[in-house]
């Protein structure tokens, strides 16, 4: 067996809404940015921003550049919209954390993180709601 090579550690910022797909990888403190890609910079197509694919291609692209600068270990901060919004990631979550794998990066933990109201603020809408 070879010597256990040595695993420099990144926290991956994962933001996933319907609309766009967000990827943010730091140092281990969270401080330093190391990458920041988004499915809508792998699309010129707006109504694409939200679906899986650029997602894919956004997580391969931002695995590539971190382990450029040495990051091949990372833990994923997965969140949604959350508060008044939608609690569930987006499409793009999922193809996004099996392209980070796919890429050669080690998973440490993967963490839901979406803010989570505990009384919360009055949705946008108005006292008859949205009228179509």
């Amino acid at each position: 067996m070879t010597e256990k090579s040595e695993l420099r550690w990144g926290i991956v910022h994962l933001y996933s809404s319907s609309n766009n797909t967000m990827i943010h990888i730091t140092d281990i403190t969270g401080a330093e940015t190391i990458t920041r890609i988004t499915a809508g910079m792998m699309t010129d197509k707006s109504r694409e921003q939200g679906e899986p694919y650029p997602a894919l291609l956004a997580a391969t692209k931002a695995a590539e550049l971190a382990m450029e600068k040495g990051i091949n270990a990372v833990h994923i901060k997965v969140r949604a919209p959350g508060g008044i919004k939608s609690k569930s990631p987006g499409a793009g979550a999922q193809p996004a954390i099996r392209a980070l794998a796919r890429a050669g990066m080690r998973i440490g933990r993967i963490e839901d993180v979406t803010p989570v109201p505990h009384d919360s603020c009055r949705k946008k809408g108005g006292r008859r709601g949205r009228r179509v």
